[in-house]
């Protein structure tokens, strides 16, 4: 892993205390900020879902109502893990490390949490046990709904260069991408899409983020990308090598031969 040196001014303790203050009130005004982008966002206004979409779980078939679980608001994480996929996207696992201590928190505050992917459940299944995760993971193969979502893409829409993503066209680099979307289900059973966030959006969601960047080092992330990419793996992989790519998936290193060479895996 990349590092850097960290070479700082060094103060009293009046100057420091000075200068903390200053960044305090910075950093109130940000909270502030936040407080009322948080109003906006619970402001807007929703689309009522009329498709009908099934997802496949470890058990069998569920509408999207079902995923509600009897409470009457949802977010979904779109999970980077197409068909035939050996493993999931190493930044959605990363973000997925943070999720199951927080069910019971989300679960007794009215929100259900489902993680959904386009990989047929039993690739699901054997990924989500290799991790250890527990929260509920289920199947949209056959739907539409991560197209609908703007979260896969067809053999086509990649062909064509430029596929719809976080409100916006960019360039066809990958057949899934990741985001969460929210949903809302009323008394008379009637769901409604209320909210989705794409890219750094994601952020938000990461606590290890959250504790980096209080640090002197903060996230760290020095190239080739300038991200995630840089060092996160998935949380059995750190000591194994590789690299990460555009697209978020893992690359092994390459094996060592006897002849000292290096070759494929």
């Amino acid at each position: 892993m990349t590092t850097m040196s960290v070479s700082h001014k060094i103060v009293s303790e009046t100057e420091w205390l000075a200068a903390r203050r200053a960044l305090l009130a910075r950093e109130k005004e940000l909270t502030r900020e936040l407080d009322a982008l948080r109003r906006e966002r619970r402001e807007l206004p929703w689309v009522r879902v009329e498709k009908s979409y099934e997802f496949e779980g470890p058990d069998g078939k569920l509408t999207l109502a079902d995923l509600f679980d009897g409470r009457s608001q949802l977010i979904v994480q779109h999970f980077m893990l197409g068909p035939g996929w050996k493993e999931g996207c190493v930044g959605c696992s990363f973000k997925s490390d943070h999720i199951d201590g927080t069910l019971a928190h989300l679960e007794h505050h009215d929100v259900s949490f489902v993680s959904v992917s386009r990989a047929p459940i039993p690739e699901i299944e054997a990924f989500r046990k290799r991790m250890g995760w527990n929260f509920k993971w289920v199947s949209s193969f056959g739907s539409d709904f991560n197209y609908d979502f703007h979260v896969s893409y067809t053999p086509e829409q990649i062909a064509s260069g430029q596929v719809s993503y976080n409100y916006n066209f960019i360039s066809a680099f990958s057949e899934e991408l990741s985001g969460d979307s929210v949903f809302y289900r009323d008394s008379s059973g009637d769901i409604f899409h209320t909210y989705s966030t794409h890219g750094r959006g994601d952020e938000m969601f990461v606590g290890a983020y959250m504790y980096l960047d209080i640090t002197p080092k903060g996230r760290n992330e020095n190239g080739p990308r300038y991200n995630l990419t840089d060092w996160v793996r998935h949380h059995d992989r750190y000591e194994a090598g590789g690299s990460v790519n555009e697209q978020g998936r893992y690359v092994a290193a390459p094996k060592k031969m006897a002849c000292g060479c290096e070759g494929d895996e």
